[in-house]
């Protein structure tokens, strides 16, 4: 169906779509229009035809995780012989490849695990900061209440701590579908809606800036995939402190719910109305991923403007099956070829240059996976 001409021009002249407008354009919107208008309001915020990557390297310290929740392939229970926590030594090395693969940040997160509270973090953070010159994006909301109850602290407490020993910004993981019904079917240890909504405009206050997420394509009808989108349009009118958003499809290979992952069509129809109804976030990230670079490129087209992360080392959504790996150069080259600018930014999007691998000699990309370990102190 056609996208409605009053909703259209609403979108055209940078005005803010109802919940209503939301789920229409969701269900029967027409696909091609939807990509223009995502491109239009894309092109309206980044006039200068440049997408953006970041090289970084998602760091898993922990798979042992208490919230066992069904979407999940990645955690273990104790006493599992597959649990792990990294040793100090195994995070060296990784940061240490990532600093010669041009990279500035590390994504640093895990499970919840059973024994580790506030202190363990703030030894992490320092001697990380001690030894290495990396921003430490680290710990999602659902690690954030975990370690207050652990710890017997508040959420503001915990954060104001954190940062004291180097936190230096928050992951939106663990928001999935910011929906009550929705979380209590998938994984109701990761928190309520509000638990996630709490910690970050918590960190907000604080001045942390964090990104915000949406993991769908499980559960989830069409109004609560709009709903979850205006808790964080309207966090982000309180705030100001999201960065950008990203939205991928659920993994079923090897999870509980198990069940068919939604088409590259589904992604990308979810993508643009994401792009139209987030007025108030800069940045909308592809994710390439879970639906490869071609369909990267393509949303280059359905609303966002950067390619994500180098992703140098991923755990949690391949252990659910995706597979996708690119190295830089491919990164520079998919969105030279959708017709962009390459440049690498920070977390905060400050532009830092020009791909790494054109200017500088490139170590050999580590191995797929992080090696099996066991508990280490």
């Amino acid at each position: 169906m056609p996208v409605a001409e009053a909703v259209a021009k609403k979108v055209l002249a940078g005005e803010r779509l109802s919940r209503q407008e939301g789920v229409a354009l969701l269900r029967d919107g027409d696909f091609l229009e939807l990509g223009m208008l995502a491109d239009a309001v894309r092109q309206r915020l980044h006039p200068e035809g440049v997408v953006t990557y970041i090289i970084d390297r998602n760091i898993n310290y922990t798979n042992v995780c208490v919230a066992q929740c069904a979407f999940c392939a990645f955690y273990r229970d104790l006493p599992s012989r597959e649990g792990y926590l990294l040793s100090k030594e195994q995070l060296a090395q990784k940061i240490e490849e990532t600093l010669a693969l041009g990279g500035n940040q590390i994504l640093l997160q895990g499970g919840l695990h059973p024994d580790l509270g506030i202190e363990f973090y703030e030894e992490l953070f320092r001697w990380i900061k001690a030894s290495y010159p990396i921003w430490i994006h680290g710990l999602s909301p659902a690690e954030i209440k975990h370690i207050d109850r652990v710890s017997g602290l508040t959420t503001e407490e915990t954060l104001r701590r954190l940062v004291a020993a180097g936190l230096d910004s928050i992951p939106g993981g663990g928001a999935e579908v910011l929906s009550d019904r929705v979380r209590q079917i998938i994984g109701i240890a990761k928190g309520s809606t509000g638990d996630w909504l709490d910690v970050m405009e918590t960190a907000h206050r604080l001045g942390l800036r964090t990104t915000a997420t949406m993991m769908f394509g499980h559960v989830e009808t069409l109004e609560e995939r709009i709903d979850h989108l205006l808790h964080l349009r309207e966090l982000q009118d309180r705030t100001g402190g999201f960065t950008a958003f990203i939205a991928w499809t659920f993994q079923p290979a090897h999870t509980a719910m198990a069940g068919d992952e939604l088409t590259s069509f589904q992604y990308l129809r979810t993508l643009a109305v994401a792009r139209v109804m987030l007025d108030n976030f800069p940045s909308v990230q592809a994710s390439w991923v879970t639906q490869g670079g071609k369909i990267g490129q393509v949303s280059l087209r359905f609303g966002a403007n950067d390619f994500g992360s180098l992703m140098i080392e991923e755990n949690v959504v391949s252990a659910a099956g995706a597979h996708f790996r690119l190295t830089e150069a491919e990164i520079a080259r998919a969105i030279q070829d959708a017709g962009f600018v390459p440049k690498r930014r920070t977390m905060h999007y400050e532009i830092v240059g020009d791909p790494y691998c054109w200017t500088h000699d490139v170590p050999p990309m580590p191995a797929e996976k992080a090696p099996a370990t066991s508990l280490a102190s």
